[in-house]
């Protein structure tokens, strides 16, 4: 009830109702809010799978389906077959009425957005944009020539990538937006693999801009902290113009003639985090040529010695770690500490994120589809 009235207030479901369309064959009399109305249900119960769910729900069944006014709960197989049989448009048609739901709540004044002062006392809005990649373990196959090819049920939903765990040999990515300081969520955008991560982050971006818009915040003072997957040249011609800072991944660029003559003076800074004993000199290099077209980038070069283990970020070379930040951000406003620390200290977006991996974690596979997981994953987000 606490989940339904609210659909209902907001005018959600009867728009689900009207603008998301899925017709097929042996679904009955069901429609597609029936089902959604299962996975709102299924997201928020906390049972690690939907047989659990389903028996648990069984005694309700009808209470629970007129909360969201409708009169019988579609079976497990119906369910089953509606979400292999989804395909892009139903689920493209949903993912704009997730962010209207939340644009509709108008912020009051005692919950405002909240900013980031720099060191000109200018306030920033900060976006988190992030690649989440879940590993899928499988068991090894007999492979004999009196058996068939191998067929396992995640070839639709995952492929090899990034593995993410030890014994993952596929993976999903799922590239997840939101807002800094009061930590709704924009968008779950999901693929195979490592993903098609240039088209994510374009959504992303288009996601925020609708929420700037909608609440009357300036383009020109909003930041984006992106994962380190974005931090290529052909990535930052993407951003359309916002303020970002990254972590560099194209270590070729050491060797750019500025950074070498840079890396060979005293550094900037010095940058230590509470919970490290590790010391990192700053180099703060300016309009460096990155990417394919030379876009002119402020890159800050943190170097410390490599220790016992090796390093799993950086490069090295002659016992010492570099990493690289990307950022157009100005220098009066933000010195090159102030650069790192926004991207190494996330704030509560990696807590935030780690929580919500939890709360999906029961039944992370729901479905073996690739539409069929997405619309999973955008209705446990919302």
């Amino acid at each position: 009830m606490l989940l339904a009235e609210p659909l209902c207030k907001q005018e959600v479901l009867a728009a689900i109702d009207e603008r998301v369309r899925f017709a097929r064959r042996r679904f009955g009399h069901y429609e597609v809010i029936d089902v959604l109305a299962v996975l709102f249900g299924y997201a928020i119960c906390g049972e690690r799978t939907l047989e659990a769910f389903y028996e648990r729900l069984q005694p309700f069944a009808i209470p629970f389906m007129a909360l969201f006014e409708r009169d019988q709960l579609p079976s497990r197989s119906a369910l089953s077959r509606f979400l292999a049989a989804l395909t892009e448009a139903p689920v493209e048609a949903l993912r704009p009425l997730f962010l209207d739901d939340l644009l509709s709540r108008s912020l009051t004044p005692d919950k405002q957005t909240g900013s980031l002062l720099d060191r000109t006392s200018q306030s920033w809005m900060v976006f988190d944009l992030d690649g989440k990649r879940e590993a899928a373990r499988q068991r090894a196959l007999p492979q004999t020539d009196d058996l068939p090819p191998a067929f396992r049920r995640l070839d639709e939903v995952c492929a090899p990538g990034y593995r993410g765990r030890k014994r993952g040999e596929v993976g999903r990515t799922r590239t997840t937006v939101s807002q800094a300081h009061s930590y709704p969520w924009l968008g779950s955008f999901g693929n195979r693999g490592n993903g098609r991560y240039r088209e994510e982050l374009r959504k992303g971006i288009s996601a925020i801009g609708r929420y700037l818009a909608t609440h009357q915040h300036s383009p020109e003072r909003t930041l984006l902290r992106l994962d380190g997957q974005y931090g290529n040249g052909a990535v930052l011609s993407d951003l359309a113009g916002f303020a970002f800072v990254t972590r560099g991944k194209d270590y070729r660029l050491l060797d750019h003639p500025q950074i070498q003559a840079r890396l060979h003076l005293p550094p900037d800074q010095f940058q230590q985090r509470p919970e490290s004993h590790m010391v990192r000199s700053l180099y703060d290099c300016s309009e460096i040529p990155v990417g394919p077209e030379g876009m002119p980038c402020r890159v800050v070069v943190a170097t410390h010695p490599e220790g016992s283990k090796k390093s799993s970020i950086g490069v090295t070379r002659k016992g010492v770690v570099y990493e690289r930040f990307f950022t157009n951000l100005p220098q009066q406003a933000f010195t090159a500490c102030d650069v790192v620390e926004l991207y190494l200290h996330r704030g509560a977006f990696e807590p935030v994120l780690s929580d919500e991996d939890q709360e999906i974690d029961p039944d992370r596979w729901c479905r073996h589809s690739a539409w069929g997981q997405e619309c999973w994953q955008l209705v446990s987000q919302w």
